[in-house]
């Protein structure tokens, strides 16, 4: 019942079998004996994966994948008990999809590091991740901790399940997908290794899922453990990077779940850093609140303006660490000229033209 009202909370578009999450509760109603029979006994198929692409920013397109609403209660009931067992052997400086932690702390345990001197950075981008996760490797991480065959029967066939794009049927040998409630637990899984090897090396580190960077204080101790780290994802993990968008970086030069660093000017504070929002950030806000407000976006003027509401008030709770102050009076201004906008709009359609 936790895993059930966890994937009605989430909502989500309908898998390949078409039920939506508000049908859930009366298909296991009627058929919850026959579900947890198949699963006792070994017998329990996945449905496919429906494949949807979406755009980037940078105008590629990522992959997701939608387990059926079925798959998705049960993938949340494992995951639920597999969490446990997994919580207590994660390194402090992961940070993503975990209890009672969040990105702003992996910001900050950054510019920590940062004012403390450390400022050459090894930003690394693994690419494509979650494609490119190797079954073989995570399923003997999860065999290590995981004695229930029914449990491992289940995730490998999750792990297996073929995904359905533009009508075809395609195998998956690798690659967790993007969209599943198991995905954020098993990335995890499969990068604690990377976690215990940065630990082993007393590395400073931060790590929110496949986002992690290593903190030096000389580029020549940048570049070493660079390499050594490189090889140690190639060779052991066999997950790929993105070298066009690796690299050692300074602190203004380096962005972190949305963030970006600049000099502080006060008095004896020389070395030290503040938090400012990435321009990459503020430009996405931007589009996003242009699409809210664009006459050929289906919505009426109370939607949109709540719309907007909600989109500024989650933005300025996410970057409510960082000097925002010249944003905010931006932000504002540029507000309530699109307000103006709907307004005018709204009058327009409603009163001139009728």
């Amino acid at each position: 019942m936790r895993a059930y009202r966890e994937v009605l909370s989430n909502k989500g578009s309908a898998g390949v079998d078409g039920i939506p999450v508000k049908e859930l509760y009366a298909y296991l109603v009627k058929n919850r004996e026959q579900i947890e029979s198949d699963i006792r006994g070994g017998k329990y198929l996945p449905q496919p994966i429906r494949g949807i692409e979406i755009p980037k920013s940078n105008g590629k397109k990522r992959l997701l994948g939608i387990p059926t609403v079925i798959d998705r209660l049960l993938q949340q009931a494992v995951g639920q008990v597999l969490a446990i067992k997994f919580e207590m052997d994660f390194e402090d400086y992961s940070y993503g999809f975990r209890p009672n932690r969040n990105a702003q702390q992996a910001v900050l345990k950054a510019q920590q590091y940062i004012n403390a001197g450390y400022h050459h950075i090894v930003d690394i981008d693994l690419k494509s991740f979650f494609d490119e996760v190797d079954h073989c490797i995570l399923l003997q991480l999860l065999y290590r901790k995981v004695k229930c065959p029914l449990t491992l029967r289940l995730t490998r066939k999750w792990l297996k399940a073929p995904i359905l794009i533009n009508g075809k049927l395609t195998k998956r040998r690798k690659g967790v997908p993007q969209g599943s409630p198991l995905s954020p637990l098993l990335s995890n899984i499969m990068l604690n290794e990377l976690d215990k090897e940065m630990e082993k090396r007393g590395l400073r580190y931060v790590r929110y899922a496949d986002d992690f960077s290593i903190y030096t204080k000389s580029e020549h101790n940048a570049r070493k453990i660079g390499n050594s780290i490189y090889l140690f994802l190639k060779n052991k993990l066999k997950l790929p990077i993105n070298r066009e968008k690796s690299g050692i970086r300074k602190p203004v030069n380096f962005t972190i779940l949305g963030f970006s660093f600049v000099p502080t000017y006060g008095k004896g504070e020389k070395g030290k850093y503040q938090l400012v929002t990435s321009e990459k950030s503020w430009k996405s806000l931007k589009e996003k609140l242009k699409t809210i407000t664009r006459k050929t976006t289906p919505m009426s003027f109370n939607e949109r303006i709540q719309k907007l509401k909600e989109m500024a008030q989650g933005w300025l709770n996410y970057f409510r660490m960082a000097s925002i102050q010249g944003k905010l009076k931006e932000l504002d201004g540029w507000i309530r000229n699109r307000i103006r906008y709907c307004i005018w709009h709204h009058w327009y359609r409603t009163i001139v033209r009728s």
